[in-house]
C-alpha cells in the first residue's frame, strides 16, 4: 500500500466517522446545505473586502473559506442516505443553494471590481455569474425534455476548483476568463445535444403516430 493510498483511506475512515456523528445527532441534511451557503458568503465578504492592499491576502483567505465550504457539500447527502433523510425536496433545496453559492462568490468579486474602478471586470463577472447559471439551467430544462444532460465539462465542482485556485494564488482575471469562455462552451454544447435529442424523439412519435 503506498502512503497516497493510505492518506486516502484515512480520510475516507474520518469522512464516514463524521457522517456517521451527524446522522446520530439526527441533523438535517438540510441545514448542513444552508451552513454550506453560510459560509460562502463570508468568502464573498472577504472579496468584497479586498483592495489593493491586501488583495491578495484576502483573496488567499477566501479560497481557504470555500474551500471549507466544500466539506458542506461533501456530507450532507451523505448524511441524508446515512440518516435515512433522503427526500425529494432535499434534492431540490441542494440545487437551489448551490446557485445561491455560487452567486454569492460572484457578488463577492462584483463588489471588489466596484471598488475599485475596474468596470470591464465588473462586466465580466457578470457575464460569469449568468453563465454559471445558464450551465445548470440548460441540464435541469434539458433534462425535463430528453432525460438526461450529462455533456460539457464545466459544471460546478470543475468552477469551484478555478475559482479557489484564482483565490489562493491571485490569479482571478485569467480564472474568470477561463470559466467565461468555457461555461459558454457548455451552454452551447449542451444546447446542441438536447435540440439533436429531441429532434430523435420528434421523429420516433411521429413514427409510432403513423404506425398507429
Amino acid at each position: 500500500m503506498t502512503w497516497t493510498s493510505a492518506f486516502g483511506r484515512a480520510c475516507g475512515v474520518l469522512l464516514d466517522f463524521i457522517v456517521r456523528m451527524l446522522a446520530l445527532a439526527h441533523i438535517n441534511p438540510n441545514v448542513l446545505t444552508f451552513m454550506g451557503f453560510v459560509v460562502n458568503i463570508v468568502a464573498a465578504f472577504l472579496f468584497g473586502y479586498a483592495d489593493a492592499d491586501n488583495q491578495r491576502k484576502m483573496f488567499f483567505y477566501a479560497g481557504l473559506v470555500i474551500i471549507g465550504s466544500g466539506f458542506f457539500d461533501l456530507v450532507d447527502g451523505r448524511v441524508a442516505r446515512a440518516s435515512n433523510q433522503v427526500t425529494r425536496f432535499g434534492g431540490f433545496f441542494d440545487s437551489v443553494v448551490d446557485r445561491y453559492s455560487d452567486a454569492s462568490q460572484y457578488f463577492g468579486l462584483l463588489v471588489f471590481f466596484a471598488r475599485g474602478d475596474r468596470t470591464f471586470y465588473i462586466v465580466l463577472t457578470a457575464f460569469v455569474m449568468v453563465s454559471a447559471i445558464m450551465v445548470s439551467y440548460t441540464r435541469a430544462r434539458a433534462e425535463s425534455l430528453i432525460g438526461s444532460c450529462k455533456v460539457g465539462f464545466m459544471e460546478r465542482p470543475e468552477r469551484l476548483v478555478l475559482i479557489i485556485l484564482g483565490a489562493l494564488f491571485n490569479r482571478m482575471a485569467p480564472v474568470l476568463w477561463l470559466i467565461a469562455v468555457l461555461s459558454t462552451i457548455t451552454v452551447i454544447h449542451r444546447t446542441v445535444h438536447t435540440w439533436r435529442q429531441t429532434q430523435i424523439l420528434e421523429a420516433e412519435a411521429q413514427q409510432a403516430g403513423q404506425a398507429a
